[in-house]
């Protein structure tokens, strides 16, 4: 699996949850994980989930991950939700480590009462699409949901540690799907 940081301040707008993106703006081919910081704005055209229709989505500031996976043909959303939460819980295992204690409610991350993080699966007839997004602080998010940033949630962790944090989420989403190809290629079955 192909993985990209890209420079700070694109804006994510829906767009990128579109089908072959990493090929189209960034010439990845392949599976891949791709991620920056920058604001969310998501424009009422761009929405995927029925539920958000009407809602505000958006933020100042945001570490985003986007993946795209083409293993599985035709594309399985259900395997995609899989392994949406999959990240869900990396993410969870790798703030608990550095001091954010945190509760995951489906596919959210809360850090007390405050929505940490926003995420999306989609599927296209080529590929599994993944957004996934966590605040970096409450600046630019909607006023009636409780928010919390990154930054926010505990002393000492500063917005210079969110590119590792980051690079790190990616190392291991990209290496549990290896190990659970692996786990395939070695298993006997009937």
């Amino acid at each position: 699996m192909k993985q990209k940081t890209l420079k700070p301040g694109m804006l994510y707008d829906g767009s990128q949850i579109k089908p072959m993106w990493a090929f189209q703006e960034l010439g990845i081919k392949g599976s891949s994980i791709v991620t920056w910081i920058g604001p969310m704005d998501i424009h009422a055209d761009e929405l995927i989930d029925y539920e958000d229709v009407g809602l505000e989505i958006s933020s100042a500031e945001m570490v985003h991950f986007i993946i795209e996976h083409f293993d599985a043909q035709p594309a399985d959303m259900r395997l995609c939700y899989h392994r949406q939460r999959i990240l869900v819980m990396i993410v969870k295992d790798i703030l608990e480590e550095v001091g954010i204690k945190c509760l995951r409610r489906g596919d959210d991350l809360y850090v007390g009462q405050g929505k940490l993080s926003v995420s999306i699966a989609s599927c296209s007839v080529s590929s599994m699409k993944i957004h996934f997004a966590m605040n970096l602080t409450s600046k630019g998010t909607p006023v009636d949901v409780e928010t919390t940033g990154l930054t926010e949630c505990t002393p000492g962790f500063e917005h210079e540690d969110i590119p590792s944090l980051a690079k790190r989420i990616c190392a291991l989403y990209a290496s549990e799907i290896s190990d659970m190809e692996q786990d395939i290629a070695k298993t006997r079955v009937f």
